[in-house]
């Protein structure tokens, strides 16, 4: 955790002199611990330290590794202020987008002499350039998706529910080495795939129906996300055409991501073609988003996304349409960006499957 802890320092605005990291993925991503109680604080210099209750002071202590560990008591922010203190900090920064109005307003009045300082998500930033070893874990992670993918095409048949498909996924994935889904399962079928976020309901799988499975599993803390669209028996013509719409739109996402481009840029390379299809209208979300410790991350793929894609971001591609009371399609991977290219850590077919 030294080199992130260096990055930390290095990123630091120079109105601080120290921070607060108390959001889950970034405590996690800065010291390693994987409770749910804990705050590490960071000063320009000296040890690190992770603060933590009775119930989590062994576990920080395996964890942790370069923070020196406190156990706080009832008085947390009297504390926090002793660490202050010892590290020599004075200006103080916090997590504006995770610290709530109370929470800020009881330590200010808790902790004179201490100005909290409320800063953007630097760590956020941080955390969406991937190391070697986090990208080893995402892509096992997505691995084990691809694999609960070739697993539920043999499960799909008329009669059985949204909510069971689902089940079968995460069941799947957690025998494969996952501790769980990376976010609740989406499985839209008929013409409740026209929901991007139509999560597994108990409408059974009818012959004909799209079926869209959004899916994705946590394995070592970090997630896997994809989405392929089937169709159970045979294609409509109509069927046919919107799905080959989609998947020209999002090989052109793929081929086209690279480091360098802007989050715009990329998702121009997939809403223009289904804009010039006639669909643009029933595209309305972004093209993708970063994947890590959370689901969704920076880098982001939109209209309005700010962001330069850099090597080892990751983002996934996916392209959608979706027309009401018909149904949609979406088709998502998820890549880790590189100099010339990407590298996609989705392995599953893309050519419409017809499960008859």
């Amino acid at each position: 955790m030294l080199e992130r802890i260096h990055k930390v320092r290095a990123a630091m605005p120079q109105e601080v002199d120290g921070l607060l990291v108390l959001q889950p993925e970034n405590r996690r991503w800065v010291s390693g611990f994987t409770g749910t109680s804990g705050m590490a604080v960071i000063g320009r210099q000296g040890q690190p330290v992770f603060l933590t209750d009775f119930r989590y002071t062994q576990q920080a202590g395996q964890q942790c590794q370069g923070f020196d560990i406190v156990r706080h008591g009832q008085e947390i922010a009297a504390d926090i202020k002793a660490v202050l203190g010892d590290l020599g900090i004075t200006k103080l920064g916090i997590e504006k987008d995770y610290i709530t109005v109370g929470q800020n307003a009881k330590w200010t009045a808790e902790m004179p002499g201490i100005e909290l300082v409320p800063l953007s998500d630097i760590l956020l930033d941080l955390r969406a350039v991937k190391d070697e070893g986090e990208l080893e874990l995402l892509a096992e992670a997505a691995v084990i998706a691809d694999k609960a993918f070739a697993h539920i095409l043999g499960f799909l048949k008329p009669g059985v529910s949204e909510r069971r498909v689902a089940l079968e996924l995460e069941r799947h994935m957690v025998d494969l080495g996952a501790t769980g889904p990376s976010f609740e399962t989406i499985v839209a079928s008929g013409v409740r795939s026209s929901m991007p976020h139509g999560v597994a309901s108990e409408k059974l799988l009818e012959e004909n129906d799209f079926i869209t499975m959004d899916f994705g599993c946590i394995y070592e803390g970090y997630c896997s996300d994809m989405t392929r669209t089937v169709v159970l028996g045979t294609a409509s013509p109509r069927q046919r055409e919107i799905y080959d719409i989609v998947l020209e739109a999002q090989l052109a996402g793929v081929r086209g991501i690279r480091a360098g481009i802007s989050g715009k840029e990329a998702d121009a390379l997939t809403r223009d073609i289904i804009a010039a299809k006639g669909y643009g209208e029933q595209f309305g979300h972004g093209t993708g988003h970063g994947v890590g410790l959370a689901i969704h991350e920076s880098p982001r793929a939109g209209v309005t996304s700010q962001d330069t894609f850099v090597v080892n971001n990751i983002i996934t591609v996916e392209p959608g349409i979706y027309i009401p009371d018909w149904g949609g399609v979406r088709i998502e991977d998820m890549l880790v960006v590189k100099a010339g290219g990407s590298r996609n850590f989705t392995t599953s077919p893309k050519e419409l499957i017809e499960i008859k």
